[in-house]
């Protein structure tokens, strides 16, 4: 609705040394649904409630090739902004700046759709 996407500043990633800024979310647990993991690791690190909506693209990092991500949009339906567990800043940003705050690749896939959404 505001055209505006939710990023957070990262501390030492244990993952991907590189990164700095980069989507909320997390690694679900073995015996939940994936959007239920995906809610509870956003809520943990932003503070916020979100409908998960649709996955949007899945990939293997280049950085780290045993790292599966996948994209989803999501929807806040409620709480209050607050970064948490490893974001310690969060910002609303125009989905055509994230190629400016993101110090990984940003696949074309998802450069791609993040144009759509201005």
């Amino acid at each position: 609705h505001t055209k505006k996407i939710l990023i957070g500043r990262r501390k030492n990633d244990p993952y991907i040394k590189e990164l700095t800024w980069g989507f909320p979310g997390g690694r679900p647990n073995y015996d939940e649904e994936l959007e239920d993991g995906l809610k509870r690791e956003i809520l943990t690190k932003t503070g916020l409630v979100v409908d998960v909506q649709h996955l949007i693209f899945a990939r293997v990092h280049p950085e780290q090739r045993n790292f599966l991500s996948l994209y989803y949009l999501c929807e806040v339906l409620d709480g209050r902004e607050q970064a948490g567990e490893l974001f310690h800043e969060l910002a609303w940003i125009d989905p055509r700046e994230t190629e400016r705050y993101f110090t990984t690749s940003l696949h074309p896939t998802i450069r791609e759709y993040l144009a759509t959404l201005v």
